[in-house]
């Protein structure tokens, strides 16, 4: 076993605090990381707070991961100790359901188990990212080939860049592709740079105005500030697909009027309330399509993240040391972030040997 130090909550009205637990000592397929960065995700958030009534506690958050191996295990091919590694959402499936044996794992029928707070059908807790160290099987991780500068700046990929991938490349965005990209915020800015770099014409959709140069910096071709009904209006029966990474409920009608006959609106945004139910007319009157994506298999996440290795994409983030995770949480909830917190995980080390 080892000793690992963290934060968690305790419960769901708890502020993250220092907790010690201990990891599995690894196994013969596993693969142990020493934790370089954590990227910060709402569905953090999400589950300290109990928003989505399924948490279990002492919860320790935290699924962007970067790391280095500092140990494998005897039947370990792929990685050897000093390699940078990530580790995602997942951290197990089934492995012999049929979602499973497509590489879709995260639609496993049987319940992938998360990164933390354990198997989506229940079962024993997993604790993620906001610690020292984590010790994973090795299907469940991934290689990082970006250089060491930007190491931080790729955490988020691990699940804001999957997340935002995975509809893009099943629903075949690419060349001659008008696509929508709904919020500016951590998903919805990995969308404008992952479909920029895809080759899709990109379109942004933001209730601020303030966010427009930011929008076309980061590679949408065209912004539109979403309450200007003179602006969307020019935009209906334009699109051949929507991504909707907005995580609070609003009026989805809005946006599928925008889509051509056969477009598609998907949402990756998971809000702990319902969306207004649209109108069945705006669907059925173009044969347009409301879907839903949850962020992708392992081998996806591998492409994913050479694919923004390739193109030089990282996320936007600001550093914070894991004492100030608390006060981060807070400006989340503001939207006060440009676009993703990562937790630089020296500051808990350093927490850990003054203990």
């Amino acid at each position: 076993m080892t000793k690992t130090y963290s934060y968690a909550a305790q419960g769901a009205k708890d502020s993250l605090k220092p907790f010690t637990f201990e990891r599995r000592a690894p196994g013969a397929d596993d693969v142990q990381i020493d934790i370089l960065y954590c990227g910060v995700c709402h569905s953090d958030l999400h589950t300290v707070k109990n928003e989505w009534h399924n948490t279990l506690y002492p919860s320790v958050p935290g699924h962007e991961i970067v790391g280095r191996v500092t140990a494998v295990g005897a039947n370990v091919s792929k990685f050897k100790v000093g390699d940078l590694a990530g580790v995602g959402c997942m951290v197990d499936s089934c492995q012999h359901c049929a979602s499973c044996a497509e590489g879709d794992e995260q639609y496993c029928e049987n319940g992938f188990t998360g990164t933390y707070n354990g198997p989506v059908f229940g079962g024993e807790n997993t604790f993620g990212g906001y610690s020292d160290n984590i010790v994973v099987k090795e299907k469940f991780v991934l290689r990082i080939s970006h250089g060491d500068a930007n190491l931080a700046a790729v955490a988020p990929l691990l699940c804001a860049g999957i997340t935002t991938y995975s509809p893009l490349h099943h629903w075949k965005v690419g060349p001659g592709k008008k696509v929508g990209v709904v919020g500016l915020g951590g998903l919805g800015h990995m969308a404008v740079k992952i479909a920029h770099a895809m080759g899709a014409h990109v379109v942004l959709f933001t209730t601020s105005p303030n966010k427009r140069e930011d929008g076309l910096r980061l590679g949408a071709d065209e912004v539109v500030v979403s309450k200007n009904p003179d602006e969307m209006a020019k935009f209906a029966n334009t699109l051949d697909f929507i991504l909707n990474t907005v995580a609070a409920p609003h009026d989805l009608d809005a946006f599928l009027g925008l889509l051509k006959r056969d477009g598609t609106m998907t949402l990756v945004g998971a809000p702990d309330s319902p969306h207004p139910s649209p109108s069945v007319f705006n669907l059925i009157f173009k044969r347009r399509s409301l879907a839903g994506s949850l962020i992708g298999g392992i081998q996806e996440t591998q492409d994913m993240l050479d694919f923004c290795a390739q193109h030089g994409i990282v996320s936007d983030i600001e550093m914070i040391n894991i004492q100030d995770i608390n006060e981060a949480y807070g400006r989340m909830l503001k939207g006060d972030v440009k676009y993703r917190f990562v937790i630089d995980m020296s500051s808990l080390k350093k927490e850990a040997n003054a203990a």
